[in-house]
């Protein structure tokens, strides 16, 4: 385990988190939803449990689209995604663009690709799944 703490943040600055850089997993998700809230062919995320991201500044201007188990976490201002609660609020997939440190940890597959963009080609060798 490490103590390393990253930095992320939105666009516009309103909205910084930490998380600490022990990711358990990593992957591009190429579903519709992903493509689109960043508005990009995939999304790269990184999942770690959620107890170990925390807001260190504007979680008054989080946007939260989803309930209490499970949402998307944008800044209102700018929209940026930032990351998404998942498995029941277990763990939060961080939006890798958003990290302004290098985490250590790299995408390791490719999920849903059976919904992936037609204009989009993957070619970086990584495993394909057709959904999760």
């Amino acid at each position: 385990m490490t103590d390393r703490m990253l930095t992320g943040g939105c666009y516009c600055g309103a909205v910084r988190y930490e998380v600490t850089d022990e990711f358990v997993y990593a992957m591009n998700c190429h579903c519709s939803n992903c493509r689109r809230t960043t508005g990009a062919a995939f999304k790269p995320f990184a999942g770690i449990e959620t107890d170990k991201l925390t807001v260190t500044e504007g979680a008054d201007k989080l946007m939260r689209y989803g309930d209490e188990t499970g949402h998307d976490a944008h800044c209102r201002l700018c929209g940026s995604l930032l990351y998404s609660l998942v498995r029941d609020g277990a763990y939060v997939h961080v939006a890798m663009g958003t990290l302004i440190d290098d985490p250590s940890i790299r995408p390791s597959r490719h999920i849903f690709v059976g919904s992936k963009a037609p204009w989009f080609t993957i070619t970086d060798g990584l495993p394909q799944a057709e959904e999760f």
